[in-house]
């Protein structure tokens, strides 16, 4: 069954699993190669207690009932570009020159944004090309120069550090939920549950990028 020892089921959301956890996951194999993994994506909440997995990587306040669990790191958002856009765009001094800049994703989410930075409200500005319900899906769409998207300076470090992607501004928005580790109550000393919590933890503080990102959102 998924709940024997020797399979450690997970469920998370396409950008955790595809921008962190899977190309990190060859850590825990090595350490633990008598656990498989089987990694599920959803963007909904699945059931810990009823269905077949022991884990799930979620964002939101960490309250979930019948289940215990371990804040990872906040959720922040930040206008990420390709080197040539923001070349093109004339550099991006301020943060004033997105708004004229083509930009991806949510208008609320960029003028959350656009007030932590301390710009005005968006106005008469470049009409954004699209938006869409994943943030990879608008992060894909700046790798291939088609604008500037609100992504998440943890999920996309990697990218980040490639040069693929770059961070104009030092200014992030904290979305109000964090992201966070949970299973079912009682299961927290389930050896394959402790292992990966143990391995996730550790992975995570060695990652430059989680420790700007480390307090928990106020309640």
């Amino acid at each position: 069954t998924e709940r024997g020892e020797g399979i450690l089921a997970i469920t998370t959301l396409q950008s955790v699993a595809g921008q962190w956890l899977a190309p990190r996951l060859g850590g825990f194999q090595l350490a633990h190669p008598r656990i498989a993994v089987r990694l599920e994506t959803s963007e909904t909440v699945v059931d810990l207690g009823r269905g077949p997995f022991d884990l799930a990587i979620r964002a939101g306040a960490g309250d979930w009932p019948g289940l215990e669990s371990l804040y990872l790191f906040a959720s922040h958002l930040t206008p990420l570009c390709t080197p040539a856009l923001r070349e093109a765009l004339g550099g991006l001094a301020s943060p004033s020159d997105l708004l004229a800049a083509p930009r991806v994703g949510l208008e609320e989410e960029w003028a959350a944004w656009f007030a932590q930075a301390g710009v005005g409200a968006p106005g008469g500005g470049a009409p954004l090309p699209f938006t869409a319900d994943l943030q990879t899906i608008e992060v894909a769409a700046a790798l291939a120069g088609q604008g500037v998207a609100l992504g998440s300076p943890i999920l996309f470090a990697d990218e980040i550090a490639r040069g693929r992607l770059v961070q104009p501004f030092e200014v992030t928005w904290a979305r109000p939920v964090g992201y966070w580790l949970a299973w079912p109550k009682g299961r927290r000393r389930v050896p394959k549950i402790a292992a990966f919590r143990d391995w996730l933890t550790a992975a995570l503080a060695a990652a430059p990028a989680v420790a700007r990102f480390s307090v928990p959102p106020s309640p």
